[in-house]
């Protein structure tokens, strides 16, 4: 009998780096995983659904003076997500490790623990200092300013880790082979 699917399950902060320690280490590991990412499933949603109440909204507003982008999801965008879990269990029912890229929000984490109960997740925050995610966040260009602030607060809330890794000190390099030493990937 083979083992069950094996999750890496990464979770932070927009531009915290959980991509490209997904990258490095779907490089490293000893068996292939898949890379499964959040954004690739946001890619799904019709365009007309962005700033939406059916999709996806986003509100600007202040948090310390400072602006902040928080997220509305409205059904269209709570389905794709739940769909989104569902398919992660589907691909390691099918006996697929995965390397998951992900920003849990409400009750995503609580679901997760549901779907993926009969395999074996291994739990990473991905952290670093809200200053340097909202650094990244205005180097890259391609992310809405005020969003690391409004995540950095909530998408750690109430979940419990097997492993943190610092961006801020950690390259993805160092990070993905810290994670793969200690599940022995």
């Amino acid at each position: 009998m083979s083992q069950p699917a094996r999750i890496v399950l990464l979770n932070g902060v927009g531009s915290a780096g959980k991509s490209s320690i997904a990258r490095a280490l779907q490089a490293i590991t000893a068996t292939p995983f898949l890379n499964v990412a959040m954004d690739a499933f946001l890619a799904m949603l019709p365009p007309a659904l962005w700033d939406h109440d059916e999709g996806y909204r986003l509100v600007p507003g202040e948090d310390d003076g400072r602006p902040s982008l928080a997220i509305q999801e409205g059904p269209t965008g709570r389905r794709l997500m739940t769909g989104m879990r569902r398919a992660v269990a589907a691909l390691a029912a099918a006996g697929n490790d995965i390397i998951l890229d992900e920003v849990l929000l409400d009750e995503a984490a609580a679901d997760y623990r549901a779907v993926l109960a009969p395999f074996t997740v291994h739990w990473i925050a991905v952290m670093a200092p809200l200053q340097v995610l909202e650094a990244r966040e205005r180097q890259r260009g391609d992310r809405a300013l005020g969003l690391a602030r409004w995540q950095f607060a909530r998408v750690h809330q109430g979940v419990t880790y097997d492993l943190e890794v610092d961006t801020s000190r950690l390259s993805p390099d160092q990070a993905a082979e810290a994670i793969r030493r200690r599940f022995a990937l």
